[in-house]
């Protein structure tokens, strides 16, 4: 499968494929009939599952997660925005699981000025005096063999994210007060897992979602490092953190943009793979397809083709569409003309074609299903009645199978809407 050529713009790939097809007008409208027939009955059963990903949560939340704040690495400046203390929640291993680790890391976004950076910074998102004192762990976090048969009994961590540049920044606005300090929480945080236990682990696991995702596409090397001879199975997964490097609707690169702002407001340069930033500029750098190619210690690619927080905010932000053509199809799917299901269907091809193509290395994985969704470790689709599959294979199964070299997997699902298993969020 070929990847599109990112230097022109999805739209006019579109246009050019159905100028060629103008003369079967008649067939589309047929069509566009048929589908809208067809979703008004098939929304009523997405409906429950289509609604954001707290739908996705299911059965009994399990036992909270008290909050540990690391109060000591405010001594070495690893403090989040505000200065406050970075945090996590610790679930200790037990029985065959005590001396393996998984460190999970928060996601949710990231603010790429002073003044996006201030209004983050009176939020959970930026002071660990705002965080909620416990959570609930799921997913791949859960300790229920049911839910998690592979990673249960594991030590399992979630470090918070507080820093809004995924782990990554180095600097200190003394204007506004702001600490970027991304890079020495990741550090700080860490060397104390190390010393809690993690140094002698005979297997772990560096997880992410979203922006946390991205943060271990960034550090997974990093993390490797920590356990150089001593024997340590190590290996990361990167969920919905396959940022792409796309040109939107209205022809530029609404990401490219607001990446650049965070490598520059966080001084995240310094950070970067070197084997990036040797040869790319360091927004670049901050994408994943320009960093994986790179990365020697094995990774897991889990991500839905038809990205929903990419579709909103990279392909089809409201900056981009400013008479809101694209409104109500980043609502539902059904409400996307057949121009946009074609727009969407490109954006899914270059995001397989990307990913086989900085995914090469047989020690890599990947699960590239056809969803509308963003983030799939953490919650129900997982492992739960209906989660989805591909190649007849549950996620906690497929990641299972590569972690622990019972199988290859690298998976790329049919085009939507050829899978049924979907959760989907619009």
């Amino acid at each position: 499968m070929r990847c599109l050529n990112t230097s022109i713009p999805i739209y006019i790939l579109v246009l050019k494929q159905m100028e060629k097809k103008t003369g079967m007008a008649k067939l589309w409208a047929l069509f566009l009939v048929v589908l809208v027939l067809a979703g008004s009955a098939q929304a009523a059963a997405d409906r429950n599952v289509s609604r954001g990903g707290m739908r996705r949560l299911a059965g009994a939340p399990g036992v909270p997660v008290p909050i540990t704040v690391l109060t000591s690495a405010v001594a070495i400046g690893a403090v989040c925005m505000d200065g406050t203390p970075p945090a996590y929640h610790m679930d200790w291993g037990f029985g065959a699981g005590r001396n393996r680790w998984i460190v999970h890391l928060e996601g949710g976004s990231w603010c790429e000025s002073v003044g996006s950076c201030l209004y983050r910074k009176a939020s959970r998102l930026g002071s660990s005096n705002l965080m909620n004192r416990q959570m609930y762990f799921g997913g791949i976090l859960s300790s229920s063999p049911a839910e998690n048969p592979d990673f249960f009994s594991w030590n399992r961590v979630m470090i918070r994210y507080c820093d809004g540049a995924s782990f990554a920044g180095e600097g200190y606005d003394a204007r506004s007060g702001l600490f970027f300090r991304g890079q020495r929480i990741w550090n700080a945080v860490i060397q104390h897992l190390l010393s809690m236990g993690m140094s002698s682990a005979d297997h772990v696991l560096l997880t992410g979602s979203s922006a946390g995702a991205l943060a271990v596409v960034l550090h997974c090397d990093q993390f490797g490092g920590f356990f150089a001879g001593r024997g340590t199975t190590v290996k990361c997964l990167a969920d919905a953190g396959f940022f792409l490097d796309a040109v939107n609707v209205a022809g530029w690169r609404t990401l490219r943009s607001y990446f650049g702002g965070v490598v520059a407001t966080h001084g995240v340069a310094q950070n970067l793979p070197r084997s990036c930033t040797s040869h790319l500029d360091a927004t670049s750098c901050f994408f994943p397809q320009n960093v994986i190619g790179g990365i020697n210690t094995p990774i897991f690619l889990l991500n839905a083709a038809y990205d929903t927080w990419q579709i909103r905010e990279s392909l089809a932000p409201d900056v981009a569409d400013p008479g809101g053509a694209w409104r109500a199809c980043k609502s539902s799917r059904f409400a996307c003309n057949a121009f946009q299901m074609n727009i969407l269907q490109a954006f899914r091809n270059q995001m397989v074609g990307t990913v086989l193509s900085v995914s090469r290395s047989r020690s890599n994985g990947f699960f590239i299903n056809s969803c509308f969704t963003h983030g799939q470790s953490e919650y129900a689709t997982w492992n739960a009645y209906g989660s989805p599959k591909l190649l007849n294979k549950a996620i906690w199964k497929s990641v299972g199978d590569w972690y622990f070299g019972r199988a290859e997997v690298r998976a790329i699902d049919c085009a939507y809407p050829c899978d049924y298993s979907c959760h989907h969020d619009m």
